[in-house]
């Protein structure tokens, strides 16, 4: 897993910005911790968002 891959990641957040739990994503538990740690990483460089932003109509 790379964090500079956003697209990527975005598969793995939920609408409102969270990151999906293990039996969502179908990974394993060692893929899920290094799933968490690498949103986390991107979240911090801002490759992707800490939350997103509702749009109400």
């Amino acid at each position: 897993m790379d964090y500079h891959d956003g697209r990527m990641l975005r598969r793995f957040i939920s609408d409102t910005a969270k990151i999906l739990p293990r039996r969502r994503t179908g990974v394993c538990a060692r893929h899920q911790r290094r799933l968490a740690t690498t949103i986390k990483r991107a979240r911090m460089l801002a490759i992707i968002p800490i939350t997103e932003k509702l749009v109400r109509k």
